[in-house]
């Protein structure tokens, strides 16, 4: 018999990406996103639950305007943070495990080594504070949940740094970008991967944990935008900056590389670099 699997935000990077890794003969997965999944609201995840008894959810449902976060706090607290609570009350209502989807953004970016799970998270900005929120309410759940924190997500899918740094190649000669914020990005069909991995895992969790993924390499945005204009045989000019001369309503973390150790021992996984995928990913994006 098929497990019953929910896929919330099913139309964003990582929901998209998950398609090519969820095995539809193993689980029998309903995909949605807003406004028929719209997870802020009790009487509809609850409907959902009723009718569909859910094994596991996926929660890639998130609020993730990072700045606009700044000036919409209620928003993006019933997103991250209210949402987060109505499929966690659901999952325990019926015994259903859950993977949610967190970020870098919840760490003040002071540290100078891999951050690894058991770092104490100190957010900077709105979307970081509510996601941390969100993580709480998992972890302080009686189920059995992964809370799996990614960083600098991009994919063929929707809009990302990648898709920017193309477009904006293919319009200007030069262009400047901040080389002050180290990290490590993340190809969304990797980390569905791994969330695929996690599926028939969760039930060996003792209860909610956290996990760290990315892919290998730290690199700063400047960094990041060389390799993309490099990899698309783009001609634009990649001028480093610092980031006070581009200042943004939120403040980033400046360091924020993941160390992704416990993820890799846990599933046994072998994490390529960052530039490996993303050369995968700009053979399904056309300059």
């Amino acid at each position: 018999m098929k497990r019953k699997l929910w896929i919330t935000g099913a139309q964003g990077q990582l929901g998209q990406s998950l398609a090519k890794y969820v095995d539809d003969d193993r689980y029998d997965i309903l995909w949605t996103d807003y406004p028929e999944g719209d997870i802020t609201q009790t009487e509809v995840v609850q409907k959902l639950f009723q009718k569909h008894v859910f094994d596991t959810v996926i929660n890639c449902a998130a609020y993730t305007a990072v700045d606009r976060a700044e000036s919409e706090v209620e928003k993006a607290q019933a997103i991250n943070v209210d949402g987060v609570q109505n499929l966690v009350d659901a999952c325990q209502s019926c015994g259903a495990s859950l993977i949610h989807i967190s970020t870098d953004f919840v760490f003040d970016g002071d540290a100078n080594t891999p951050l690894a799970e058991t770092e104490t998270p100190h957010p900077q900005s709105v979307y970081g504070q509510t996601k941390w929120a969100g993580e709480q309410v998992v972890l302080n759940a009686n189920i059995s949940a992964a809370v799996i924190r990614t960083s600098w997500l991009f994919s063929e899918f929707g809009h990302n740094f990648v898709k920017t740094m193309q477009r904006l190649g293919t319009e200007k000669s030069e262009i400047s970008v901040v080389n002050d914020q180290v990290g490590t990005p993340t190809y969304a069909s990797d980390l569905a991967q791994v969330c695929s991995q996690m599926l028939p895992k969760l039930k060996e969790l003792k209860g909610p944990e956290i996990f760290h993924f990315s892919n290998r390499q730290a690199c700063s945005w400047f960094d990041f935008a060389n390799v993309i204009m490099e990899q698309s045989r783009l001609e634009c000019r990649v001028n480093p900056i610092p980031s006070s001369d581009y200042p943004t309503p939120a403040k980033r973390p400046a360091y924020s590389v993941l160390n992704t150790q416990k993820i890799e021992d846990f599933l046994g996984l072998q994490i390529r670099p960052w530039p490996e995928a993303l050369r995968e990913c700009l053979t399904h994006l056309d300059p």
